[in-house]
């Protein structure tokens, strides 16, 4: 996946927000390196394994990593947050009800045949409506159970950062423990769908998409 470059600006700083994507993993999954391109402070999403790759990145870019921000408990997405929070210090946010796979982490990877550290314990549990400062860019938690029961997005202006929610054409799994369709299809229909058309989705997996393409044309889900 190619670097994205936002033009979305902070019109009192100046500060652009950039968007490193890395696909890490066995199962593919979607790390996003994002920052304020004026203070060079940033946060990384959904970590999912192959830390050195992500820290090579982060001091290649030479960003201070906040956060270390997690959209749902699953060990794809949360696989290199011990040995990252190692090297960088940064605090770990997740949402509580999906602590229990946090928990799990390394027993659920060898499940699937991937060895990983065992995930910390978050440093702080995040909830709907919660604000996450990055550099001047405010980011908004949206809780979107599902997929996972304390699966959530992050929003800042019309850039979503949504993990395993909503995919190009698709949707989440809801085959896992504790997975609902019917809360999935609330979470799309009446916290994502209501955003604009022209929102970018930063997914787990796959493709970026949009807001008003997934609402034309996905068939799991519609608006």
């Amino acid at each position: 996946m190619e670097r994205c470059q936002v033009e979305v600006m902070n019109w009192m700083s100046s500060s652009k927000l950039q968007v490193e994507p890395l696909i890490v993993g066995p199962l593919f999954s979607n790390c996003y390196i994002i920052y304020d391109d004026k203070e060079k402070l940033g946060a990384v999403i959904d970590p999912g394994d192959d830390a050195d790759i992500i820290l090579t990145k982060v001091k290649e870019m030479d960003v201070e990593i906040k956060y270390i921000l997690a959209t749902h408990g699953h060990f794809d997405h949360i696989g290199a947050v011990a040995e990252l929070k190692t090297a960088l210090g940064a605090d770990f946010l997740a949402h509580q009800d999906d602590f229990f796979f946090i928990e799990d982490g390394k027993n659920a990877a060898l499940r699937w045949g991937v060895h990983i550290q065992q995930p910390p314990k978050p440093d702080r549990f995040i909830e709907d409506g919660d604000k996450i400062k990055i550099g001047k860019f405010e980011f908004k938690v949206i809780h979107t159970p599902g997929h996972s029961p304390g699966g959530v997005c992050f929003l800042y202006d019309r850039i979503l950062f949504g993990g395993d929610t909503l995919f190009q054409g698709s949707i989440g799994r809801t085959d896992f423990r504790k997975g609902s369709f019917e809360d999935l299809k609330n979470s799309i229909r009446k916290r994502l769908y209501s955003l604009p058309d022209d929102t970018i989705v930063y997914t787990g997996h796959g493709p970026p998409t949009t807001i008003g393409d997934e609402k034309k044309y996905n068939a799991f889900v519609r608006a």
